[in-house]
């Protein structure tokens, strides 16, 4: 003990020693007082334990202290295989979006490059998102200077194998957790929070993501709850309740004619309360690319807008044209013992192209009633939308018998693919 005072008592650094392998943010001089900014002591901290020496280093947010942190990036590499970030107390965001005037306004709390992080505690993330949403051109559109664009929350970037669990996330100015370029990533869990009015509030977004989990998650937001963009794989949703929300949605994909590659998306044992929609997909009309080999299993609906819906006419606006070679390719799309309410009449709605029509969709043990308000007998929908229907009890089925037609485009698009 002696020594390792007298070493602490020479160090010059501006740096606080530690007897153990946590780095506590208020040794790094982090003030519990959400007026003053604690950013600079998140940076110490962080830098410690990013080059740290021992294994297993841990940044910790104490329990029961709340900190106000502006617009900052931990950035990788780290000297340790595995770092993490124990947060048991409280982040809070600046209240006002001019606090973003010399940074990123798409993020807030940003990892990019950490190999090896594991993020998670029983704390709180406070986005603080009132100012973004007082000025969103979404629900203010002629105001003077709306935005289009407000910070995730906490922004994962090329973070590979790594972890977030635990974490209690609320009002974030926009979409709360977003995953980019990350590669074997688990999400466990989480708890996420804003009211449903409130513009573009996604729970998690994963974008040029595979191999991701996201497990026993409760969201509650304006917009979706789980949302998988373009380049995607390999993505497992399980044991999710998402409401109030937009649903779980696949898309939108191929705006401004991007090319789309998303395959092999499972979400299994989810209950939607409330939400506008169920299980989506949503293409633009301009789009490229393809999504293939989906499964969404074991669904329950309590009075959902649209239970179950397939939109290859994303945004469009009617009466436009687009060329026929243009469009989204949907395959191989499972939907399977769902069960529960509807809220609108249409409960099954694929909404498909003519040009690009979904190919090979399984509607299996489906048996959804009108919500208690709605007094309408429940109805599907189909518009080239081609596969086959085991056990569908109600609605009736509205699936046409895949054309030989379909199978060569469908058959060319997987040779292709």
């Amino acid at each position: 003990m002696l020594i390792f005072q007298l070493v602490c008592m020479n160090i010059t650094l501006q740096y606080a020693c530690s007897s153990s392998n946590h780095f506590d943010v208020l040794d790094y001089g982090a003030i519990n007082n959400i007026n003053n900014d604690s950013s600079q002591a998140f940076l110490n901290a962080w830098k410690v334990v990013c080059n740290s020496e021992v294994d297993n280093p841990t940044l910790l947010v104490p329990r029961w202290k709340s900190f106000l942190v502006n617009p900052i990036v931990f950035t990788g590499p780290c000297k340790p295989d595995n770092i993490n970030f124990q947060i048991l107390g409280e982040i809070v965001a600046p209240p006002l979006p001019s606090a973003w005037e010399k940074h990123d306004p798409s993020q807030w709390l940003a990892f990019n490059g950490v190999r090896g992080l594991r993020v998670y505690g029983s704390g709180t993330v406070n986005g603080q998102g009132f100012g973004w949403w007082n000025q969103s051109c979404k629900y203010h559109p002629a105001m003077s200077g709306c935005t289009k664009l407000a910070p995730t929350a906490v922004k994962f970037l090329s973070c590979n194998e790594t972890a977030l669990s635990g974490i209690h996330l609320i009002n974030s100015s926009q979409t709360h957790v977003t995953l980019v370029g990350c590669d074997t990533f688990h999400i466990d869990n989480l708890l996420i929070e804003a009211p449903g009015n409130t513009p573009n509030t996604d729970g998690i977004h994963l974008q040029h993501a595979r191999n991701v989990i996201i497990t026993n998650t409760e969201i509650g937001t304006g917009d979706d709850c789980i949302s998988v963009g373009d380049y995607t794989s390999n993505i497992d949703i399980l044991n999710v309740t998402c409401g109030p929300g937009h649903g779980i949605s696949i898309g939108s994909l191929g705006r401004g004619g991007n090319y789309v590659q998303v395959s092999n998306i499972v979400v299994k044992n989810v209950y939607f309360k409330g939400t506008t929609n169920g299980a989506r997909i949503k293409t633009w009309q301009e789009g490229r690319g393809f999504v293939r080999r989906v499964i969404f299993e074991n669904i329950f609906f309590n009075t959902v807008k649209n239970p179950l819906i397939i939109d290859q006419h994303y945004g469009s606006i009617k009466g436009s044209q687009i060329k026929e070679s243009m469009g989204v390719w949907i395959s191989d799309v499972t939907y399977r013992n769902f069960y529960g309410t509807s809220a609108s009449q249409v409960a099954i709605n694929l909404n498909c192209s003519e040009s690009r029509t979904c190919n090979h969709i399984t509607l299996d043990s489906i048996m959804l009633w009108p919500a208690p308000r709605l007094d309408k007998e429940l109805t599907s929908y189909c518009s080239n939308g081609y596969g086959v229907a085991i056990g569908v009890v109600h609605p009736p089925s509205c699936l046409q018998q895949t054309t030989n037609m379909a199978k060569i485009i469908d058959l060319l698009t997987r040779i292709k693919g």
